[in-house]
């Protein structure tokens, strides 16, 4: 069963929605049968790759609100977070464009890495206050994963990957989705935002029995058919 998941690095929700999510699926006697396929997704396109904003400031120019609101908002996802296991620390976030790290998490993809990519990115952007959008902490993130050090930097000051990233981005626009995280099940179901974990659960049970389980055989017993060997009685 596959589980396509859109996501950006500077979204709060996409982390808890992670979490969740995983937490879930740890339950599932189907587990292993869980493909996870992390898409890329920018909140905000337009802001400076060369430039960094802490998270008061951006919410106080992006969202139009005080300080005073600013900081009750991030309280509340902070808690949020805390619920599902996370420590934010927004005083040292950093915000930037993010369309770098995803271009690193493309290259991520190709080496079977991308859901241990996601997580350090997440990491360094919500907990450890690094520049995401800088291109030496990307290529230490790379190499603390395992991946080349060269081939790390090409993916994310060249433009070898970005079309990869924009196709996301646009998968995301032709199916609608606005805001993120996004998970499509198996290609039948959707569930948008960072759900609580039984609702996860009750989402991939339900998408497996409908779409991976055998069927259940209601004729009572064998009859005759035709396979690839031909005929029987």
């Amino acid at each position: 069963m596959k589980i396509e998941i859109w996501s950006d690095v500077m979204c709060p929700f996409c982390y808890i929605g992670k979490n969740n999510f995983e937490q879930a699926l740890s339950k599932l006697p189907f587990k292993d049968e869980v493909e996870v396929e992390w898409k890329s997704f920018q909140l905000d396109p337009t802001l400076d790759p060369n430039k960094t904003q802490d998270t008061i400031q951006y919410f106080r120019e992006k969202k139009g609100v005080g300080e005073a609101q600013a900081t009750q908002m991030l309280g509340q996802v902070t808690q949020m977070g805390k619920g599902a296991g996370i420590d934010f620390d927004f005083g040292k976030t950093l915000i930037t464009n993010t369309f770098s790290a995803h271009k690193l998490l493309h290259l991520a993809k190709k080496h079977n890495k991308s859901n241990e990519m996601e997580e350090a990115l997440f990491i360094a952007h919500f907990i450890d206050g690094k520049n995401v959008g800088d291109t030496e902490v990307l290529v230490a993130l790379a190499e603390s994963l395992g991946l080349d050090k060269e081939e790390a930097r090409q993916a994310v000051t060249t433009d070898q990957l970005d079309d990869e990233v924009n196709q996301d981005i646009l998968e995301a626009r032709n199916n609608g989705v606005s805001g993120v995280p996004f998970f499509v099940l198996n290609g039948k179901y959707a569930v948008s935002g960072a759900q609580p974990v039984e609702t996860f659960e009750n989402a991939l049970q339900q998408t497996y029995k409908e779409t991976v389980s055998p069927f259940k055989d209601l004729s009572g017993g064998a009859g005759a058919s035709c396979d690839a060997d031909g005929c029987s009685i």
